[in-house]
């Protein structure tokens, strides 16, 4: 019943798609404003990251405010829209919050790993008990009607949040990529909320893409201002992380709007991919999997010769193009186990590649200038290409993924 009154009261909203595009602006307003008034609060209470590792290449302290201000700008939206207050948003709410509290503590004081686990995986019970959000049913990915997890289902929704967490944290190391990419996936999963029929789902996913936006407004690098002035912090990378698992798990759990759970994987495929990979080669060498370390796929570009701005592009465009081309081939019917099977196959794919950190930097030299017709290599002045292999680079400090 709750789902069938949220559809109605949100039909005569979302059936001009100029309103929907209105609320985004809106949101993008809301938190470009709100991010730019929490800066000096950020200066006040030592919420800054400061240049300080071998992994961090910005000249001054920078706040760590924008995921803060991502969330109040999309409190403020549910409070000035008069929707339906379900268990559902209430849960996400709640684990938000949660979230955000405990990583600008973290980002204040540096706290263990252990805590911050322990709050991703309260906020995924949240969603869980409170809002009735979980994976129950991987059938429809590998081509049957029925595979219910049972009693997995709460222990893989638990792994599956954190999972998506911690993602977004660790592709979080260059000015603008972590935004962009999740602009990327919330576009498309408005896209597919909408198509599915969930007009509640892609009202929330549309108001979380515009303060993201406003938070890019901050964080991307500009003509004048090659620097991000604010960055997301460990309370936005959390945050933002368990928006798109709240966001995916409404849209391929819930039998009245169906969207096939494979889709969900091609539609934040850059930080799965790169997340699952590192895990692998540093358990591989005997390593935590948060250690710290220069082998993202983003300090890999880097290296091959791509500025900040053309591999944030490039990656968004792999994650457009990726999240289309899979959603074209499941509307022609393209079975499901063979797109599960190619996500598999791309994993595999960098794994092997990326066991030798030379040869990954010739590939992606090779794609820099097939792209970028052969420019020279733009880095800032006091950044040293490393192409040492894994079991030869040492580990660097610092919180940005």
């Amino acid at each position: 019943m709750r789902h069938a009154s949220e559809a109605i009261g949100l039909q005569s909203l979302l059936g001009d798609p100029a309103i929907l595009l209105a609320g985004i602006f809106l949101t993008a307003t809301l938190a470009w404003a709100l991010i730019w008034l929490l800066q000096p609060i950020a200066h006040y209470f030592g919420l800054l990251d400061h240049p300080k590792g071998g992994r961090k290449d910005h000249a001054r302290p920078t706040p760590v405010t924008g995921g803060l201000g991502i969330a109040l700008a999309l409190l403020a939206m549910f409070l000035l829209v008069p929707l339906p207050m379900t268990w559902g948003k209430g849960a996400y709410l709640l684990g938000g919050g949660l979230l955000i509290v405990v990583g600008l503590l973290d980002d204040r004081y540096d706290l263990r790993w252990w805590w911050r686990i322990l709050a991703q995986v309260v906020a995924a019970l949240l969603m869980v008990y409170l809002g009735g959000v979980r994976i129950e049913q991987l059938g429809p990915a590998f081509g049957m009607d029925d595979l219910s997890l049972g009693v997995l289902s709460v222990p893989f929704t638990v792994f599956a949040t954190v999972g998506l967490i911690n993602a977004i944290n660790m592709i979080d190391g260059v000015d603008g990529i972590a935004g962009t990419l999740v602009a990327a996936a919330l576009l498309m999963l408005t896209a597919a909320a909408l198509y599915a029929g969930n007009e509640g789902v892609a009202l929330v996913s549309a108001a979380i893409l515009g303060a993201t936006l406003g938070f890019l407004l901050h964080n991307f690098p500009m003509p004048r201002r090659p620097r991000a002035r604010v960055f997301l912090g460990n309370a936005g990378s959390a945050f933002l992380g368990f928006s798109i698992a709240w966001i995916v798990f409404r849209l391929t759990q819930n039998a009245g709007h169906p969207v096939n759970p494979v889709l969900a994987l091609w539609l934040v495929p850059v930080p799965v991919l790169d997340c699952l990979v590192l895990i692998v080669r540093r358990v591989r060498h005997g390593r935590s999997p948060f250690a710290a370390d220069r082998n993202h796929v983003h300090h890999l570009m880097r290296d091959a010769g791509f500025s900040t701005v053309q591999l944030v592009l490039t990656l968004a465009g792999f994650s457009l193009l990726g999240g289309l081309l899979v959603g074209q081939a499941m509307r022609l019917d393209v079975p499901n186990p063979l797109l599960l099977g190619l996500f598999v196959a791309a994993w595999a794919g960098w794994c092997a590649l990326t066991l030798r950190r030379r040869r990954a930097c010739a590939m992606f030299s090779a794609l820099h200038r097939g792209l970028f017709g052969g420019w020279e290599w733009t880095r800032p002045a006091h950044e040293s290409i490393d192409l040492a292999d894994e079991d030869e680079e040492p580990s660097f400090g610092g919180k940005r993924g």
